[in-house]
């Protein structure tokens, strides 16, 4: 039954993320509802995609601090389980501190060096000015910025060459 219900959780996951990114669809209060609650429904069952992009979501959207706050917790889950995306929301979250995460900058460089490593460009990209600049309570280090920075170029160029392949 467990195999059953993971299957259900990610049919349900690949049509909460078709209808959020359809354009065709019309925009409308009822299927905004309705892909929110599959959504929900996955990242409560588990899914470690779904519980990044509703924790960002909640987390950036929400009308509540209480939104606020679940959806700090759905990205930090799915951090946890190794999703790139939200390892660098949660560098963010500990850069910037809410309520149930103070700032810990320590915590940050932790969680954006995983998203580095893990291919996210944009974690890299602030790894590199960090240790350019001396923020996040890192020493001004030119040989950690140069490290993160070549990544983050290497990230970029792969990238772009996705992109120039997906429109040849």
């Amino acid at each position: 039954m467990q195999q059953a219900s993971s299957l259900f959780t990610r049919l349900e996951y690949r049509l909460a993320d078709q209808l959020f990114h359809t354009r065709w669809l019309p925009r409308s209060p009822r299927v905004h509802k309705i892909t929110m609650h599959l959504y929900q429904r996955c990242a409560d069952a588990g899914h470690p995609d779904a519980q990044s992009v509703y924790g960002h979501m909640l987390f950036h959207r929400g009308n509540t601090p209480q939104d606020k706050a679940r959806g700090a917790l759905y990205v930090m889950e799915a951090a946890q389980r190794g999703d790139a995306k939200a390892q660098y929301q949660a560098g963010l979250i500990h850069e910037f501190g809410t309520t149930q995460y103070p700032q810990r900058d320590d915590h940050a460089v932790t969680w954006y060096a995983r998203a580095g490593e893990s291919g996210h460009v944009l974690a890299a990209t602030r790894l590199a000015k960090a240790y350019r600049k001396g923020e996040l309570g890192l020493e001004k280090d030119a040989e950690s910025m140069f490290y993160w920075q070549q990544l983050a170029d290497s990230l970029s160029a792969d990238i772009g060459e996705s992109d120039a392949s997906v429109q040849h």
